[in-house]
């Protein structure tokens, strides 16, 4: 009950945040767009290209994390280049004031982007636990819940575990195990600090 509780107060603290930093920004970001040539239409829609980038490519990681599959290289660059921009943006809007004013200008991008991340990070660990009460829950039973519904877990689950181990105890790095496996650098850690 508690965890709900912390969960839920948890996200609405991100939501309202991630809202006040998003309207903000936006603000910061169309005003400097205008600023620089740009008006109408094609001055209000750019700011959303910077926001949607990043969520966008919040939720492909968050997809990779949840199927526990490696992290397209492109989400990543895509998140990272919609980080780099919002920010940017947001202190080029702040720079004229001198750089606290570029500072306190950056600050509600850094926020959104922060808040996005803790609302993914939330996303994760809710589905880590569903995940880990199926496995000892009804998936226990046998290959699939009572519900009758699809397994929770594939087969080869316990195969891949053991070919994370070997390949561990063979000297191969968690990345390079990760790499050759094509799955999340942060699974293979999993595997090999979970005892055998």
């Amino acid at each position: 009950m508690l965890d709900r509780v912390i969960r839920a107060t948890t996200a609405l603290a991100v939501i309202g945040v991630a809202t006040v930093a998003a309207v903000i920004s936006y603000r910061h970001a169309y005003e400097l767009v205008r600023s620089h040539g740009e008006s109408g239409t094609t001055a209000r829609l750019v700011p959303l290209t910077v926001d949607g980038l990043i969520w966008a490519a919040s939720m492909v990681v968050l997809d990779a994390n949840r199927r526990t599959k490696a992290v397209p290289p492109l989400a990543l660059w895509s998140l990272g280049a919609g980080i780099v921009a919002t920010i940017g943006a947001n202190l080029a809007h702040g720079v004229g004031h001198g750089p606290i004013g570029a500072l306190v200008s950056a600050w509600p991008a850094l926020a959104l982007v922060g808040s996005y991340e803790l609302l993914m990070l939330l996303i994760r660990s809710e589905h880590g636990g569903t995940t880990a009460s199926r496995r000892n829950g009804a998936g226990s039973q046998g290959n699939s819940p009572l519900d009758g519904s699809a397994p929770s877990e594939p087969s080869d689950v316990p195969r891949m575990e053991q070919a994370v181990r070997t390949r561990h105890q063979a000297g191969a790095s968690q990345r390079a195990i990760a790499r050759e496996l094509k799955i999340d650098r942060r699974k293979v850690k999993r595997i090999i600090e979970q005892p055998s």
